[in-house]
């Protein structure tokens, strides 16, 4: 119980703790107006369209929006890794106001209806280049995994106040004025959204060792696949940069894993569009009130999920936790299938709306702290275009499984065939947490001065990369003149540094040598020899000098540390 209370004291602590970050502070509330403006917006189309031609247009331009929404993610995520975060989020809310005032205009003046439809429809493009920025410039500014995961609850707790509160505004906007007023009630929640981003950065230089890439930028090296996603080498086609995020996925073993994951959770996603309703209409005979009351719960749980994936954090099982998610949306379907009653179909909706909220804070969590921040934002945009592709699948899928097997035994296949493709993936989730999100090494690395300004994600990358040796005392590491390869830091033991015979410095567990060779390309200055028997990490310099030249802070830290020892020399 003890350990309960402490967990639950820990994910307040860390809510509150981003809300007390300033630019995390501003992000969220960017994020809250741009989401239930949003929501309410997305109301009054609907009506709009409903009063021009029944439910007929509404459902002809929800189809025509999902599919131009999922070619368009990854397209416009490239903008975020091509240029800063911020501008790009500031761009997409300033877009969206032009787009949404000329739809008021043409709503307002009874103009063309395609002119009604293009606007909405390239106001939902020009917003999907909004999350993924948002979501990759979240590792930017947190201070530390908690603080991350924090952030990433307080996003999605913010998606699930929105999904209630836009339609909510919406209809009372509708009921007092008409649909002209919502949409410009759409567009001061975007120019609420871009004045509390362009605060961002007042002061926090990490957003813009962010925003590294360069336009038209596109080489990283190649790495290795099982720690970090891949970029392609070259300037190549814009195709080839928009392509970059599923190449990314594919490139990497545990984004695969993610993804097909997270793939698996929408399909019955897209299914519950059809069985809610299904479930309550045929299976229980009930009426719409009911439909509203199980919504309901699903919002509740939602809300409730963010809580306990924050209480969860903790026990750093990101990946395991997410598998859970996964399971709780499709395990409590068989119970809806053993037990046929509005109390069992309440449960499970509970569950799902939990789980619901688990699933999103852990994937995004698990993406920012694996993926190479100069292709995060368009790995969010692949995966924003795969969960629209998973929910259409589930959405087209649970009509014929009702209409060949009927919905009992179509929530059993659904539910069983997602609960045991999770169930097979539980041991590499395991992996996931033990080796790459909390790899040995990490806390040493930490203790680093010149390491630690480094993001959550690259001090994982690094700590992965880790080789060891053991040193005998007595023994020379290596000698002035060798060639430099590798960065060392001592895990236990102690040295001395020698120049010409003579004794510079003398380091302990926790302090690093080796850094002069490589981030200046000449031989080594110094002899090291082990004063005690030594164990030493040591980071090769491919992977070693990309990560502190790209960092403002750490290049500075450390040739700060190169130049004490050459004036010392």
């Amino acid at each position: 119980m003890g350990l309960v209370k402490q967990q639950i004291r820990e994910a307040g602590g860390a809510f509150s703790n981003v809300f007390r970050n300033a630019d995390l502070r501003r992000i969220n509330l960017a994020l809250a107006g741009s989401v239930i403006g949003d929501w309410a917006y997305g109301i009054a189309v609907s009506v709009w369209a409903y009063q021009q031609g029944g439910a007929t247009a509404v459902g002809v331009f929800g189809v025509v929006r999902f599919v131009t929404l999922a070619i368009t993610a990854p397209v416009t995520s490239t903008f975020a890794d091509r240029y800063p975060k911020k501008r790009v989020m500031v761009a997409s809310d300033l877009m969206r106001v032009v787009l949404v005032i000329v739809g008021a205009i043409f709503v307002a003046s009874d103009g063309p209806a395609i002119g009604v439809y293009a606007m909405a429809l390239l106001t939902s493009m020009v917003g999907t280049m909004f999350r993924p920025a948002q979501a990759a410039l979240l590792p930017a500014l947190a201070k530390d995994p908690k603080e991350l995961t924090g952030a990433n609850v307080a996003a999605s707790t913010i998606e699930s106040i929105g999904f209630f509160a836009g339609p909510a505004i919406g209809g009372v906007l509708l009921a007092v004025a008409d649909v002209a007023v919502v949409y410009a009630f759409n567009a001061a929640t975007f120019v609420w959204s871009a004045a509390m981003l362009i605060r961002i950065g007042t002061g926090a230089k990490a957003v813009d060792d962010a925003a590294t890439a360069t336009p038209g930028d596109d080489s990283t090296a190649a790495v290795d696949s099982d720690t970090k996603s891949t970029e392609p080498s070259g300037r190549g086609a814009f195709l080839s940069e928009v392509s970059a995020g599923f190449r990314a996925i594919m490139a990497n073993r545990n984004l695969r894993l993610v993804a097909g994951l997270y793939v698996a959770q929408t399909v019955i996603a897209g299914a519950s569009l059809v069985f809610e309703v299904t479930i309550v209409f045929e299976l229980l005979a009930r009426g719409e009130s009911t439909l509203g009351l199980v919504n309901a719960v699903l919002g509740v749980g939602g809300l409730c999920g963010g809580f306990i994936a924050m209480a969860l954090a903790p026990r750093e099982r990101i990946a395991t936790d997410f598998g859970l998610g996964v399971v709780l949306w499709s395990a409590p379907l068989l119970l809806i299938v053993a037990w046929p009653t509005l109390a069992a179909t309440m449960a499970a909706m509970v569950l799902i709306g939990i789980a619901n909220s688990i699933v999103d804070i852990n994937a995004y969590t698990i993406v920012q702290r694996v993926t190479d921040e100069k292709v995060m934002a368009r790995v969010f945009g692949a995966l924003e275009s795969l969960v629209i592709a998973g929910m259409a699948l589930g959405a087209l899928a649970m009509p014929i499984l009702i209409k060949t097997v009927g919905l009992r035994t179509g929530l059993a296949v659904i539910g069983t065939a997602v609960s045991v493709f999770v169930l097979t993936a539980v041991p590499r989730l395991h992996k996931v947490d033990t080796t790459v999100l909390a790899p040995p090494g990490l806390r040493l690395l930490r203790g680093v001065p010149m390491l630690s300004p480094l993001s959550q994600p690259t001090l994982e990358r690094l700590a992965s990369s880790l080789s060891s040796m053991t040193v005998p005392a007595g023994t020379v590491v290596f000698r002035e003149g060798d060639r430099g390869d590798r960065y060392w830091i001592i895990e236990r033991g102690r040295v001395t540094v020698t120049r010409n015979g003579e004794l510079l410095n003398e380091l302990g567990a926790g302090e690093g040598f080796g850094e002069i060779a490589l981030l200046r390309d000449i031989p080594r200055t110094a002899t090291v020899t082990a004063v005690e028997d030594l164990v030493l990490k040591g980071l090769d310099r491919d992977e070693f000098i990309p990560a502190v030249t790209a960092h403002g802070e750490a290049l500075e830290l450390a040739e700060s540390v190169v130049n004490r020892f050459l004036t010392l020399a």
